[in-house]
């Protein structure tokens, strides 16, 4: 079976043969400096955006010290935001009211938070959740819809809740071990398009296998 196209904006066909605008390979729908995205990573909503960086993370200004990354092969359901770094305040003093944002000569060089926000490979970030500022994701993880998320979550965990908290993991701590050393994300198409029954039925002894090929 063949992968979806990484270059197509909106690779998802309807029955009727039109392209489903709801659905969009990030790396084709942005054009933001601070925002880094992986191929194969898509976004949906039921109400697609004409600018998907500020839908997706209102926040990260260009220009600011802080930046949006995302792996390949992720999955963003409706209604998922990133609150990155800027959308932060001052905590230090005695009000977290930020003055200088209202003055020019203050305001370039006023920026309280620049801790990037990194999701990576092959995270399935459902319907509704949100990611705070300085989030780490680890690969394969599954953020579960309306959950929020902060600091760091181990790879192949499953997080639920606000605030979220990681309920379980989806393999055993040998399997997850295996799986990052394969790093299936970053195989060539030829293979990956192999190894897809693999990934679909978790084979991972299959898996393993191709990649000893």
């Amino acid at each position: 079976m063949p992968l979806p196209n990484p270059s197509l904006r909106n690779p998802i066909l309807l029955p009727d043969g039109q392209a489903h605008a709801g659905t969009v390979m990030l790396s084709q729908a942005l054009d933001h400096p601070n925002f880094q995205v992986g191929a194969f990573t898509y976004a949906s909503d039921f109400a697609p955006p004409q600018d998907w960086a500020a839908h997706l993370a209102p926040y990260l200004f260009a220009g600011a010290r802080e930046r949006l990354v995302i792996g390949r092969f992720c999955q963003i359901a409706h209604g998922a935001r990133f609150i990155t770094a800027s959308a932060n305040h001052a905590q230090d003093g005695i009000s977290c009211y930020p003055f200088p944002v209202f003055d020019p000569a203050q305001m370039a060089g006023f920026q309280p938070d620049t801790r990037d926000t990194v999701i990576g490979h092959d995270v399935w970030i459902g319907y509704g959740a949100l990611i705070l500022p300085g989030a780490r994701i680890g690969d394969g993880a599954i953020i579960g819809a309306g959950a929020v998320v902060r600091g760091n979550i181990p790879p192949y965990g499953i997080v639920i809740g606000n605030p979220g908290s990681v309920a379980r993991y989806r393999f055993s701590k040998p399997q997850i071990a295996r799986l990052l050393s394969l790093k299936w994300w970053h195989w060539p198409p030829e293979l990956l398009a192999r190894a897809e029954p693999a990934l679909l039925t978790g084979d991972l002894d299959m898996l393993e296998s191709l990649a000893t090929d």
